[in-house]
Order: structure tokens, then C-alpha cells, then sequence
């Protein structure tokens, strides 16, 4: 792509869009961007999506804290992204790599209780065993009671948004570290706060 250069560093990335459900939307998401402490990533946001690319723990952290910062108005609110690690593409955010381990907006978040029903999908690229490291995470949703049913092209996840986006962060990490060199992705679409009932 025009642009891009490979890459050499493990850097991770999502790439999301969050939709309060409110006329209100505007403000929300403005408010649970300018709330959360980004200052680990590098973040770019357009007209469509939110890029955010760092170390594993901080893209995590950073994905989590918006998305809760936006569900705890209490209006139904979706959140929509793509995770990657080892993809081949620009280095643009690869000074963020040096960041030290702390999260900068986990006691924020793990002092808000939003229940959240997801539904996500692991994608090991050029790896001949991607059906065992599929079936390896979803035991690690099973191990963190987050796990409720597989469904057409996803696993379903339920419970508190802390527990499911670790259970989101292990599952990925773990996929990443299963062969050498390995490409990544993995998409995940969480609701909060929704007028339907949910299908367990």
C-alpha cells in the first residue's frame, strides 16, 4: 500500500469505532477520548475509526478505558474493532514500544462495573495449526468464566468489561506468541447496556 513500510518491531494495533446509541453520541465519544489518558499510544482518529498502535498491555488499556469511559453513561453503547500484531505495514508509533509496563487507566476502569455481552474471533495467519490455537483460547475464556457458547464465525463472551477485555488481551497475546513471526488479528464487537435480551 501506498505509503507503508515493513516493520520490524512487534508493535499492536486496533483499530475500533465506538457507537453510543443516543443523540448524544457526539459528546460521549468525544468525552471518553479526551478522558482517557492516551499518552502511551499513538492515536490517530478520522471521520470512520480510531487507530490506536503500542505495546500489547497499553493498546489494551487504552481500547478498554474508552469503550467503559462511554458504557458507564449507561446508554447502549457498541464497541467495533480490529486487533492486530505482525502485520507488515507502516512504522508510524514504533517509538511507543519503549513505554514502560504501567497501565495508565486500569484503576479508572477497574472501579466501573459494565456488563457486556461480545462476541470475537481469533485469526493466526500462516499458521498450520490455527484450529488447535483457536480451540487453546477459547479454553482460556472457559478458565476466566467469560466464556458462553460458540456461534456461526465467533466465540460469545459475557460478563463484567474488565474480565472480558483480559480474557480479549490473553486469548490474543497468547495467539501471537504460537509461531514465530506470526500475523495476528482478531476482531471483537462488545455491547453494553442493550435494550434486547440476551441470546445465551
Amino acid at each position: 500500500m501506498q505509503g507503508l513500510s515493513c516493520g520490524t518491531s512487534r508493535i499492536v494495533g486496533c483499530r475500533f469505532s465506538i457507537y453510543p446509541m443516543t443523540d448524544r453520541f457526539v459528546d460521549v465519544i468525544l468525552t471518553a477520548l479526551n478522558e482517557v489518558d492516551t499518552s502511551k499510544v499513538w492515536m490517530e482518529t478520522d471521520d470512520v475509526t480510531t487507530c490506536i498502535r503500542g505495546r500489547s498491555e497499553h493498546v489494551f488499556d487504552v481500547a478498554k478505558a474508552i469503550f467503559i469511559h462511554a458504557a458507564k453513561t449507561g446508554v447502549h453503547t457498541v464497541f467495533n474493532g480490529t486487533f492486530s500484531v505482525g502485520c507488515p505495514g507502516d512504522t508510524e508509533g514504533d517509538s511507543y514500544m519503549s513505554e514502560n509496563d504501567e497501565r495508565l487507566n486500569e484503576e479508572a476502569s477497574s472501579k466501573e462495573k459494565v456488563e457486556v455481552a461480545t462476541q470475537f474471533a481469533l485469526y493466526p495467519m500462516n499458521n498450520p495449526d490455527y484450529m488447535q490455537v483457536i480451540a487453546d483460547q477459547v479454553e482460556v475464556a472457559k478458565d476466566h468464566g467469560t466464556f458462553t457458547k460458540g456461534v456461526h464465525y465467533a466465540s460469545r463472551l459475557d460478563g463484567d468489561a474488565n474480565d472480558v477485555f483480559k480474557t480479549l488481551e490473553q486469548s490474543f497475546v497468547n495467539a501471537s506468541k504460537t509461531h514465530e513471526r506470526s500475523h495476528v488479528t482478531m476482531t471483537a464487537a462488545i455491547s453494553a447496556n442493550s435494550p434486547s435480551k440476551k441470546d445465551k
